[in-house]
């Protein structure tokens, strides 16, 4: 199957959501939260993440993470990472309880395309002050792809992890997962890249993002969201409607998306020193805001 026809795929099984202008969304991907070792990439800005996504969920933003979000490649389940950021899954409970929070599983999380398994190990945890289990994300439902659509416009944004045009991590995730446990997990604790993975492959990046946006060209030129390669990217109007989130796992800060009053801008958390010599978390934006009618094709 090329990757042609897996975008083709997520594109015709992604779960629909009706937006409108009033519509708020942040974007991240690419948390790759682990168990807060040495090779938890996840918890040099776990800070910045959680202050950030506090944010949003204080200023009635939803919640799309387009996959990555869990370590799980490192990791053998979701249990220790729970535990090593409980502050951040009990403050995406809320989101999710409110029906805000929206979840596309990537190559480091796909096991989270089988709904037994999601159902088995996100439902609940164990709370050692109760002694019970605890609800955490009950019936939650993960997708390949979700598709925005405006109510009045009906102009459609695709979003997923991007994998789809990466044939050996999405075909071959399994034997990639293998080797990252046995191999590359001690390696990148001495400061080792793993080369199969995009983010540090920057030949492998560029053949990605490539078979993108022919997808996209092929497709009307459709606003599709993706992650997967950590390069955040921001086209203008008339470009190739290819859009990146960039990670969480920056050095010293995370990149997402925010969609707001009927338009996209591409923003930046981090940790800044003040003049009093202080340090605080703040916002940077990065690019736009630019209207999304602005990418719309006829």
């Amino acid at each position: 199957m090329s990757s042609k026809n897996r975008l083709d795929r997520a594109y015709k099984n992604a779960q629909r959501i009706t937006i409108n202008d009033a519509s708020k969304f942040i974007l991240f991907s690419d948390c790759h939260r682990g168990d807060n070792s040495f090779a938890d990439d996840f918890a040099n800005n776990r800070n910045i993440y959680f202050h950030a996504l506090t944010h949003y969920y204080n200023e009635g933003f939803q919640y799309c993470e387009l996959g990555d979000g869990d370590e799980l490649w490192e990791n053998l389940s979701f249990e220790s990472i729970f535990y090593a950021h409980k502050n951040v899954y009990m403050l995406m409970k809320q989101f999710h309880d409110e029906e805000r929070l929206h979840m596309i599983w990537g190559n480091h999380d796909m096991v989270y395309r089988d709904p037994k398994y999601v159902e088995k190990h996100l439902s609940t945890f164990f709370d050692p002050k109760t002694a019970t289990n605890e609800d955490l994300f009950c019936d939650i439902k993960y997708h390949e792809g979700i598709i925005l659509k405006h109510s009045e416009t009906e102009q459609e944004l695709f979003l997923t992890h991007g994998h789809q045009a990466d044939w050996w991590n999405y075909l071959f995730w399994k034997w990639s997962r293998f080797m990252v446990r046995i191999l590359w997990k001690p390696l990148n604790v001495m400061g080792i890249a793993d080369p199969t993975s995009p983010a540090k492959n920057y030949t492998e990046l560029i053949k990605i993002e490539r078979r993108t946006k022919r997808w996209i060209s092929e497709n009307n030129n459709l606003i599709t969201i993706v992650g997967h390669t950590h390069r955040p990217r921001f086209p203008e109007p008339g470009d190739i409607a290819y859009f990146n989130d960039g990670s969480c796992v920056h050095p010293r800060s995370i990149t997402g998306l925010e969609i707001e009053n009927g338009a996209i801008s591409l923003i930046k958390w981090q940790i800044v020193t003040t003049e009093d010599g202080t340090l605080k978390i703040d916002r940077f934006l990065l690019e736009g805001p630019t209207r999304l009618a602005d990418y719309k094709t006829t």
